[in-house]
């Protein structure tokens, strides 16, 4: 799995759950695949629109994200 940043292409280690409280029920998560680089930039560009949910490992990403 690639790393979901813009033009990246190393191997993500980290999945980003996430949702849109606007458009999205509150169990629902959507994934972004981060790799160390850039877990944090992801993770702050989420955070600050009120979206981050939780970080884990890619290998950890539950069944029912997507």
């Amino acid at each position: 799995m690639t790393c979901s940043a813009k033009g990246c292409r190393l191997e993500a280690a980290w999945a980003l759950l996430w949702n849109n409280p606007k458009l999205h029920t509150a169990e629902r998560r959507k994934v972004w695949l981060a790799c160390d680089e850039h877990r944090v930039t992801l993770g702050d560009f989420l955070s600050l629109r009120g979206f981050l949910r939780e970080t884990v490992p890619v290998d950890e990403i539950p069944a029912d994200a997507g």
